[in-house]
């Protein structure tokens, strides 16, 4: 692989890494949308997929008639195919730096009891009736986050949005320990960005080069 591709290809992943370790070594949890989660993965994996898969299988009679707009077209499609990867998923709700079920059930039981008098727990899943939402409580403990995830395909989104905010605004109070995870994200991601960096200002013209190639300009 050039310089060029691996700059491509490494960038993005190491921008999320240093992204998500600063949240892991927060002193607050953070709540995130499965549709979020997924998006910024889709972005982080993005130059990976584009020096792997998509320029191995790009046609030659493509390139000869797009000529360098067939790489606009490419990104446009990935960002369509993950945007209904997106779309298509199931409603999830991801808690970060919460390490079990029993730290967040608190937090989540006020946030219910605000919403739905008659929502009930069956054990680690929770129906919500009025709402029409129903999930199931699945934990990582390696990465320390607790997830939220639709139990059944019938979910109101609007009920899912009203149990985010909730939920969001009683997390605001609560404090926890960073996770050490984090702190390797974050050295990863530096480490990265240095050997990127090493790239372009050691080998320029070989940057350069692959870029030319690349989009055979």
């Amino acid at each position: 692989m050039d310089s060029f591709r691996l700059c491509l290809a490494l960038g993005p992943l190491a921008i999320y890494l240093l992204l998500l370790g600063a949240i892991n070594l927060s002193r607050r949890p953070l709540l995130v949308t499965g549709a979020r989660d997924l998006a910024s993965l889709g972005v982080a994996v993005a130059g990976m997929v584009v020096v792997g898969p998509i320029e191995l299988l790009l046609p030659d009679d493509a390139i000869q008639v797009y000529q360098s707009y067939v790489w606009l077209l490419l990104v446009v499609m990935y960002s369509l195919c993950l945007s209904l990867m997106v779309l298509l998923a199931r409603p999830r709700l991801t808690i970060y730096n919460m390490t079990s079920v029993d730290e967040l059930r608190p937090v989540l039981a006020q946030a219910v009891d605000s919403l739905d008098k008659d929502a009930r727990w069956a054990g680690g899943s929770l129906a919500l009736p009025n709402l029409k939402v129903e999930l199931h409580v699945e934990t990582s403990p390696l990465m320390r986050n607790v997830s939220l995830v639709a139990g059944g395909d019938e979910q109101n989104y609007a009920g899912w949005r009203q149990l985010e905010l909730s939920l969001a605004v009683r997390l605001r109070a609560v404090k926890v320990s960073p996770n050490p995870a984090g702190l390797v994200m974050v050295l990863t991601a530096l480490l990265m960005f240095v050997a990127l960096g090493w790239q372009l200002v050691a080998h320029p013209l070989a940057v350069a080069q692959g870029f030319r190639e690349m989009l055979r300009l």
